[in-house]
């Protein structure tokens, strides 16, 4: 899987792809869908922290990036205008419920304080060591939606997916001491608030997660049979490092880096029938005379 946020991403198989889409051949356009739907549909699951809204953000990009493909000149690399057409559509589209009810850093504490503890067994935390994985990736993505969306999306690109701060920039049509400005703001805020609250980062804080999560699973809040984040992955974010998922902590901030690239890359639901949802459009088909 070519990664599009590493360097030397081969955009040149897209931009052929591209000329073929709009030759009317419909495998290269599949082909094309397929080589950035995870990247994209993974994108918008840590904006939203929703796998139903980031189903269907992901499903409305790609119309959108379809519809728009044949004003594609090639004057940028490809896989730049296709993720300003994401952004772009991510930071103006109206907020999510989950974005509605978490808004400052605040009151997401405030809510996670409120939540029964409930001790554990030994045994219950091996038979609920998926449920709580599962509750530290919703707890820890939840984090995400405190910072405003342009910051999110900011350090969703720099520090989960490592995203060069020029090619950053680009994307976000901003300055690149634009982007290294709020990655550093996005970082900073973060971390305040996780080194005084969150055991995953800071030790003397106490971690919470499996006590928690024994309360959410009896409020059926989270289904050990059906997992929302903790299911569907064959890599974990960091495996995109160039460093090849070898991270290596040597500050707090490392560490707090390192929690969120532990997410799941997240296979979307249904993502064999992405393609088809898409081409069966009506529009899409006038636009491509499928």
């Amino acid at each position: 899987m070519d990664n599009p946020f590493q360097i030397n991403y081969p955009d040149q198989a897209d931009t052929e792809l591209v000329k073929m889409a709009i030759d009317g051949d419909r495998k290269a356009l599949e082909n094309l869908i397929a080589r950035h739907h995870i990247f994209v549909y993974n994108l918008a699951l840590k904006m939203t922290n929703s796998v139903e809204d980031a189903e269907d953000l992901a499903q409305e990009v790609f119309i959108k990036v379809i519809t728009a493909l044949s004003k594609f000149k090639g004057k940028s690399e490809f896989r730049t205008w296709l993720y300003r057409i994401t952004i772009n559509h991510f930071l103006n589209t109206k907020k999510s419920k989950t974005e509605l009810l978490i808004s400052n850093f605040e009151s997401y504490g405030n809510f996670i304080n409120d939540l029964p503890e409930k001790e554990i067994s030994d045994e219950e935390l091996g038979e609920l060591k998926e449920s709580i994985e599962e509750l530290r990736i919703r707890c820890t993505a939840g984090m995400l939606l405190c910072l405003e969306r342009q910051q999110r999306i900011v350090y969703i690109l720099g520090e989960m997916f490592e995203v060069d701060h020029n090619l950053g920039a680009e994307i976000l049509n901003i300055s690149r001491a634009n982007f290294r400005i709020r990655l550093m703001r996005a970082r900073q805020d973060l971390y305040n608030w996780m080194n005084k609250t969150c055991g995953l980062v800071n030790k003397s804080n106490p971690c919470r997660c499996a006590k928690k999560t024994k309360h959410f699973v009896e409020a059926g809040f989270v289904d050990p049979k059906n997992l929302k984040f903790n299911t569907r992955y064959r890599q974990k974010i960091y495996d995109l490092s160039e460093k090849k998922a070898t991270v290596i902590v040597e500050t707090v901030e490392d560490l707090n880096k390192e929690v969120f690239q532990s997410h799941p890359l997240q296979e979307p639901l249904e993502a064999t029938k992405v393609v088809d949802k898409i081409l069966n459009n009506e529009l899409i088909k006038k636009i491509l005379n499928l």
